[in-house]
């Protein structure tokens, strides 16, 4: 791998002194929608970046946001529940979390949707009100703070298109499934304004798999000036996702799914009520200097039921992301400096009571001294810098970048108060689990070196990130003491990437090739002779080499009937091992050097082939292949790739004012065994007390559907 981008820095750098050319004149693509867009970040970010614009999000239903990232090279999303659940897996990192996201960072127009933590919960975004998506592949510290797998950004971009105009979109199908949205959109050269209601409710797959989600949103831009504009968003969200509960790869194999009569009982699921609100103000303080700041809040009250406990939790993230761009030119030179800052601040009330485990009464919670209530005071900063030098004649760029990360954590126990739990003179509760942690400031560099040759990008470069653990982490509660030897996880990243258009830049193509090392993995142990209790611990290294391959094609002809046809092929080839690593079990070290790393497959693939025709007709077709992937860090459980294939054909016509978009979509239509979630790692051999299954078969695996389904959809928008 070394060899491979040792010859790629020397082609680059070859390519860089040999070719003189001015400025690059500004081209007028003719491929994929979403190309432009995608190469600006790709030069901005210096580092491989993939995009999808609206037309890329509504191949499938935008809200099953599983379906449509996890066609992008390098990028997989895992879900539990029908749209919830979701964990964000970039270039092999993220998917050994058994709840939640953490160890890739999620934004929604600049404001982070991880908290100050490092937790990401995507449940209460509305994914169908979102039309952009960029991905940021590989450590991205250096510009967005802690994450050591990349960063994802959600975006609801204005439009302004002059004008009022209404739209209503419907869905309806398998699994009584319904999804409705009610949109308003005033605009002129100087504002844009969105007002939109959603709801989808589904009776869902699996036993126990029904949801329902209702979302107000607000999204506005108004220009105050030449050199000023202010932008709001707000978004009022419910979520409530049925838990399924995971099954044994006996009954996934067999395409049986009666889920987990230990979730069943229990009715459980996940139910959130969600404010969130975000003001933006870009300012143009001379014509080289502007500034982009976003001040955000966001609130949420969870509650959670599982086969295990019930927990209940009030959240609340504030904070600020600003950030200054200076610009300026010197002879054959010109500089570009990005410097900012992310604050936040994450305060939350957790109350966590255990089941008892009677199945004649499922809902009953142990005494109050056997569960916790936690108040959490969490606050994360980072700090960065961004230099650009490119010296024009050549169109050849540096980039030289670092930031500062800090994190710390306060929790108090609000069961340790004196006397609380203590009856007849009897304290029920001897401990006090409040714990105040902080971590030494971290910094992430990034260096990059950039040539642009003949509508080609090449690119080099070199970044680190890293992953605080979290504050539930930092602490054993088994021995009542911080976990003072737990260390950051640390990534560093070589990668060459060359993004380029073909043919009259109707094919575009993006190739990557990328080594990461992970330092200091995160993973959760077993206490022996403990009754199953856990803490962390840091248990080795990690090592992902990777080919990512990315290409696009856009025929147009508009005096032809079949006028557009727009072909496409992603690719992910993946090399992922362990590197002194070992994990204790029942007392014993168990070694797992080059091993391969968990749920990591290796190779994952996209084709595309969309066809449109002058009269409005439409066929849009997509197969999705991920391979095979172990699920235990001793690689003795293998588990079964799949590929998907979904279609869509429809009619879409403008009629004077009337758009109208009509179409039938099918999922999965050769009828394959696939699945959603895994258990993999440390967390392996799940087998919840009650699930009706024999005892020791573990329990580690969400079905997808093993049939095909379709959903019909009508999408209508009439300009005032």
């Amino acid at each position: 791998m070394k060899r491979y981008i040792c010859i790629a820095a020397l082609i680059s750098c070859t390519i860089a002194n040999a070719q003189q050319s001015s400025e690059i004149e500004e081209v007028a693509i003719q491929g994929r929608k979403k190309i432009k867009q995608e190469r600006a970040e790709f030069k901005r970010h210096a580092q491989s970046v993939e995009t999808l614009s609206e037309e890329e999000l509504n191949r499938n239903n935008p809200a099953a946001i599983d379906q449509t990232l996890s066609t992008m090279p390098g990028v997989q999303v895992d879900k539990r529940t029908n749209f919830g659940g979701q964990r964000l897996v970039v270039r092999g990192y993220g998917n050994d979390q058994k709840f939640n996201n953490w160890g890739v960072k999620a934004y929604w127009n600049n404001m982070p949707l991880t908290n100050a933590e490092g937790i990401t919960i995507l449940d209460d975004v509305d994914f169908a009100y979102v039309n952009n998506v960029e991905v940021i592949k590989g450590p991205a510290a250096t510009m967005y703070g802690g994450g050591v797998g990349g960063a994802v950004r959600f975006y609801t971009r204005p439009n302004f298109t002059k004008g009022v105009s209404v739209s209503e979109n419907v869905l309806v199908g398998a699994f009584k499934t319904f999804q409705s949205r009610t949109q308003l959109n005033v605009a002129d050269k100087n504002y844009s304004v969105n007002v939109a209601y959603g709801h989808l409710e589904t009776d869902g797959y699996r036993p126990n798999g029904s949801g329902l989600k209702n979302f107000f949103n607000v999204n506005g831009t108004i220009k105050l000036g030449e050199k000023n504009q202010l932008s709001f968003f707000g978004s009022q969200g419910y979520s409530y996702e049925k838990v399924s509960g995971q099954i044994p790869y006996s009954d996934y194999y067999a395409g049986i799914d009666n889920g987990n009569i230990a979730y069943i009982r229990k009715n459980a699921g996940n139910k959130i009520n969600s404010t969130r609100v975000g003001l933006g103000y870009i300012w143009e303080i001379t014509k080289n200097f502007k500034n982009f700041t976003t001040i955000f809040y966001s609130g949420n009250n969870f509650d959670r039921v599982a086969a295990g406990a019930f927990e209940t939790s009030t959240n609340l993230n504030t904070g600020l992301r600003s950030t200054f761009m200076l610009n300026n030119k010197f002879g054959d030179f010109s500089n570009n400096v990005e410097f900012g800052t992310e604050l936040q601040t994450s305060r939350s009330q957790i109350s966590n009571y255990r089941f008892t485990g009677d199945v004649n009464t499922p809902m009953q919670v142990s005494n109050i001294s056997k569960g916790s209530y936690f108040k959490y005071n969490n606050t994360q900063d980072s700090y960065f810098l961004v230099d650009k030098i490119t010296y024009t004649r050549w169109d050849l760029t540096l980039l030289l970048g670092v930031s500062i990360n800090r994190t710390r954590y306060k929790r108090e126990d609000l069961l340790a108060l004196p006397g609380l739990l203590t009856v007849n003179n009897i304290n029920d509760y001897n401990k006090d689990l409040s714990f105040d942690k902080k971590y030494d400031a971290a910094y992430t560099p990034h260096f990059a070196l950039q040539k642009e040759w003949k509508q080609q990008i090449f690119n080099l470069s070199y970044s680190e990130g890293y992953n605080s653990p979290t504050a539930s982490s930092s602490f054993i509660n088994y021995t009542n003491t911080v976990n003072d030897d737990l260390q950051p996880e640390r990534a560093k990243m070589v990668d060459f990437s060359v993004h380029g258009l073909l043919l009259d830049t109707k094919l575009d193509y993006q190739v990557s090739l990328f080594r990461i090392d992970y330092s200091n993995k995160l993973t959760q142990l077993t206490i022996p002779n403990s009754n199953n209790q856990t803490y962390w611990a840091n248990t080795g290294s990690q090592k992902n080499n990777g080919l990512e391959v990315s290409i696009g094609y856009q025929y147009k002809n508009d005096h032809s009937f079949l006028n557009r046809i727009v072909p496409f092929f992603n690719l992910s080839y993946y090399d992922a091992k362990y590197k002194d690593f070992s994990t204790r079990l029942l007392g014993d070290d168990q070694v797992y050097d080059h091993k391969t790393v968990v749920g990591v497959p290796r190779n994952k693939y996209t084709f595309g082939l969309d066809l449109y025709t002058k009269p409005g007709f439409y066929l849009i077709n997509t197969y999705n292949y991920l391979g095979n992937v172990y699920t235990d860090f001793a690689n003795t459980n293998l588990v079964k790739g799949f590929g998907l294939l979904n279609s869509k054909v429809g009619y879409k016509k403008s009629f004077g004012k009337l758009d109208v978009d009509a179409y039938v979509m099918g999922n999965n239509l050769t009828n394959q065994i696939n699945y959603t979630f895994l258990f993999l790692g440390n967390s392996i051999n799940d087998a919840d007390a009650g699930n009706g299954y024999p005892k020791g078969l573990a329990t580690d695996l969400n079905p997808g559907p093993s049939k095909a389904y379709f959903f019909y959809g009508l999408n209508l928008k009439y300009s005032l």
